[in-house]
């Protein structure tokens, strides 16, 4: 019984901390800065034209590895 009570315990306060540092729906990487989702419709000013290879390298930000599709 002690094991489940300590589940619901630290399942609430996961939740409470989750809720305690949200942020407007944007998530934040250990850097603290919030991230954009990946793609043109996240973009203040979408490109005119946009690749597959564009999709690939705006997915793999700030990652420092290339994306695979090279």
């Amino acid at each position: 019984m002690g094991l489940i009570k300590m589940a619901v315990a630290g399942a609430a306060g996961y939740a409470l901390y989750k809720y305690a540092t949200r942020e407007n729906g944007q998530e934040v990487y250990a850097g603290g800065a919030p991230v954009r989702d990946a793609g043109p419709d996240a973009m203040q000013t979408p490109p005119n034209r946009w690749s597959k290879t564009d999709q690939a390298i705006d997915e793999s930000f700030p990652a420092s590895d290339p994306p695979s599709t090279y």
